[in-house]
């Protein structure tokens, strides 16, 4: 009886890998390691990531060079300052003789130069084109003048009119062919016309400052010089809102993402932001300077804003946050007068009363210049991981020093620089100021005779005269 043999099934397990998850695109990307997530194989992550965290912060403030440049050529202080808002490479300076300059910040370089005004010019504003600026000075005059896309300036302007009052400031609509100026009162002009066909006064003071809304494009913002900040509506023949300051304000600014928010500069040393909703309180408010602000620029963004001091220092603000995150001096900068933060949020341009525009970076250790795919990357991993220590001592710590000048010190320092003598030292001197400042003198050589609080000779000795002053 034949037999059938029964065959034997194997069954194979085969691994199967997606090439895509370990092999390269190119020759010259790097080789794709593979890495598991899982937590116990990778103990002490948290302390790495501080310590990640902490050398990214030290190497950040290593390569904080903000300052890129100082543009020279202004015989006198810089009066205003002017962006175009479609160009990124020009802008526009004016000074106290009447000079206005377009630079050129590709090249670092003057392209143009015309003396616009008999006297210093006092403001400046660019149309939205590109094609002409405006710009109105000490002479009583408003001058269009033209500018091809090379920056060329016409010698001679486009078209004058002649005003009986002088205006200090200038600004231009988003949209329409409007521009508003302001000083003894407000007044709006329109097209070709030689008269303002609406005016604005509310008060008897005159006003120095002036800005459109760049969303609510009706909506005009002043600064008065008897403290108090004016609303308009274009659309109406009266005042909107008079919101009156402690101090003079100096200048302001509209936020450009929110149309109900301005930010205020302020004598007192502080900015103020306000909700056009709701003037009865301040949003926020910024501290750190220690002088009067003299001028503020928005960021593109919205996010950020930028500020000028009477202390010579350039201060950068968060809008959520009342104290300034990076503050840029140099040795030989006085009185900043006037600031920009240029379109593409990269640059800022600050001037003073030295006679220099200068070029900073918006970020101080940013690097400039094309970044490759990889150093994207590790330039964000270190962003987040310093996000995410930064509240830590240490790191909070690094991150806030800063080399300032010592005058700057010296000021903080002079609140409590007349302080209380030892108690040994007011025991001798019976607590006389007079008294203290002879036995300082005492003290440090200067006069030998002191000898005990009843001394017979007295405080002055062998007849050694003591001046004091007090400072």
């Amino acid at each position: 009886m034949a037999t059938v043999s029964k065959k034997k099934k194997f069954s194979l397990k085969v691994l199967s890998r997606n090439p895509e998850e370990y092999r390269r695109e190119t020759k010259l990307d790097i080789h794709k390691a593979p890495q598991n997530p899982d937590a116990y194989l990778h103990p002490f992550s948290l302390g790495r990531e501080y310590q990640r965290a902490l050398n990214a912060t030290k190497l950040e403030r290593v390569f904080a060079k903000p300052f890129l440049c100082g543009l020279d050529g202004h015989k006198d202080t810089i009066e205003a300052l002017a962006k175009f808002p479609s160009r990124l490479a020009h802008v526009l300076s004016a000074a106290s003789d009447g000079e206005v300059r377009l630079w050129d910040l590709s090249t670092k370089k003057c392209v143009s130069s015309v003396v616009a005004h008999d006297g210093l010019v006092h403001s400046l504003c660019a149309h939205r084109s590109g094609q002409f600026f405006l710009s109105t000075g000490q002479d009583a005059n408003i001058k269009f003048w033209s500018c091809s896309e090379e920056g060329k300036i016409g010698a001679e302007p486009v078209r004058t009119i002649l005003n009986k009052n002088v205006y200090q400031g200038i600004d231009h609509h988003e949209k329409e062919e409007i521009f508003v100026t302001c000083g003894q009162s407000l007044d709006v002009w329109a097209g070709d016309r030689s008269q303002p066909y609406q005016s604005y006064k509310w008060g008897l003071d005159s006003m120095h400052h002036v800005k459109f809304n760049r969303i609510e494009t009706h909506l005009i913002a002043v600064a008065a010089d008897d403290r108090s900040i004016m609303l308009y509506d274009t659309r109406g023949g009266s005042g909107v809102q008079k919101l009156v300051m402690k101090m003079k304000t100096n200048s302001l600014c509209w936020n450009p993402m929110q149309a109900y928010m301005f930010t205020a500069a302020c004598d007192d040393f502080n900015l103020y932001s306000y909700d056009i909703r709701n003037l009865r309180i301040a949003s926020n408010k910024y501290e750190d300077h220690i002088g009067a602000v003299m001028d503020i620029d928005y960021a593109p963004t919205g996010k950020e804003f930028v500020t000028a001091g009477y202390d010579r220092c350039v201060r950068i603000f968060n809008v959520a946050e009342g104290h300034s995150r990076d503050v840029y001096t140099t040795k030989r900068m006085q009185r900043v007068n006037h600031i920009l933060w240029s379109m593409d949020n990269k640059y800022i341009l600050s001037g003073s009363d030295e006679m220099n525009v200068r070029l900073w970076k918006a970020k101080a250790s940013e690097k400039l210049g094309v970044m490759k795919p990889r150093e994207k990357s590790a330039f964000n991993t270190m962003e987040t991981l310093k996000k995410t220590f930064k509240d830590h001592p240490e790191i909070k710590r690094i991150a806030r020093h800063r080399h300032l000048r010592e005058t700057r010190l010296h000021h903080r320092n002079s609140r409590s620089g007349h302080r209380r003598m030892p108690r040994r030292e007011k025991r001798a001197t019976g607590g006389s100021t007079a008294n203290q400042a002879r036995y300082h003198l005492w003290r440090t050589g200067q006069n030998r005779s002191w000898t005990s609080k009843n001394s017979s000779r007295g405080l002055w000795g062998a007849g050694v005269g003591v001046v004091c002053v007090v400072c």
